[in-house]
């Protein structure tokens, strides 16, 4: 992924629209990151009014769009969702059927939802226009618990914050997770929310977030080669196991399970990433036990093998020339 176009029209949410200015327009090649060509267009270019009373100039209209890796499509006014532009409908369209990626932040998932492109796949908005987009779009399954979904080349996001959990899972598949966890630290934020790979929160707004499961998950994170059982973690956190999976899930959104399964994962890339260590060593240390648990695991949580993943964000002396190729065919490709 090289070209990124971010889609704005009258009425734009401008903290929404900061966030993929934010995710994909700044340069941190002083970090080693590459930097994405990032274009802001509009159907009209010139004075686009946002939702606060002030307006952006923007040069370019939507042509870019049209030939970018990445179309981004920042949230539109409610009174809008039922009369989307159609030529902005017709670059989703286009963006889809040639294998673009398209992510859409808050309620910018309307505006690909009337392009036709999300029935009969799943996809999410914010939470309080998860039952209008339902009853507007009955051949799209919308999921209001979740942060972020990713149905192919399609992510559509939840409101304002989540904006950025989707990009950052974006570029964790673009650029691996060692570049990403780069680009989160440079923002302060987390690189990846806990809720495993479907992101999922028990309530908009919860009512607590103890903190007295942290040291419990950071000696989690120090043995994830141990066999972790929901009765041991209990036992550490000096609860029941039913207590204990109780908490765990209202602090961190997720079972025990999920959570630590989302950690092994995360550690496997890094190894990949950064080490020459084998399949079976790396299924060792994250406590997968065996390579063929770990390429199933892995499979099915990032989409591609364990190898393949390697071939492609390696940082390693050894792979570096085979990394390279790889995320350049990859990107030639999108």
């Amino acid at each position: 992924m090289k070209t990124v176009a971010c889609v704005v029209q009258s009425g734009f949410a401008p903290f929404e629209f900061g966030l993929a200015c934010e995710a994909f327009g700044l340069d941190r090649s002083d970090d080693g990151i590459p930097n994405f060509d990032f274009r802001i267009v509009a159907p009209e270019p010139g004075a686009v009014p946002s939702n606060l009373g002030f307006s952006i100039n923007v040069d370019r209209d939507l042509a870019f769009a049209d030939e970018a890796d990445l179309v981004v499509i920042t949230p539109i006014p409610r009174e809008q969702w039922d009369a989307v532009d159609e030529r902005v409908s017709a670059v989703v369209r286009r963006a889809v059927a040639r294998g673009a990626w398209v992510l859409t932040v808050c309620s910018g998932a309307f505006v690909v939802a009337a392009a036709g492109v999300l029935d009969g796949r799943r996809a999410t908005t914010h939470w309080r226009y998860a039952d209008t987009m339902a009853r507007m779009y009955p051949g799209i399954e919308v999921d209001p618990n979740v942060l972020y979904v990713q149905d192919g080349r399609i992510i559509t996001s939840a409101g304002t914050a989540a904006g950025l959990d989707a990009c950052l899972h974006l570029l964790r598949l673009e650029l691996g997770a060692e570049m990403t966890n780069t680009i989160a630290r440079r923002m302060v934020v987390p690189p990846q929310r806990d809720g495993g790979q479907a992101q999922f929160i028990a309530k908009p707004l919860p009512e607590s977030t103890s903190l007295s499961l942290a040291p419990v998950t950071e000696w989690m994170l120090a043995n994830l080669s141990l066999d972790l059982s929901v009765d041991q973690l209990a036992a550490r956190a000096h609860m029941s196991p039913r207590t204990f999976a109780r908490r765990f899930k209202a602090d961190y959104g997720t079972t025990p399970a999920a959570w630590l399964g989302r950690q092994r994962i995360i550690q496997a890339q890094r190894l990949l990433e950064q080490t020459d260590l084998g399949l079976d060593a790396i299924a060792y240390e994250c406590g997968f036990g065996s390579a063929a648990v770990l390429r199933q695991n892995f499979g099915r949580m990032l989409g591609l093998t364990p190898t393949a993943y390697r071939a492609r964000f390696t940082c390693t002396a050894a792979g570096a020339g085979a990394g390279a190729g790889a995320g350049a065919g990859v990107g030639a490709g999108v």
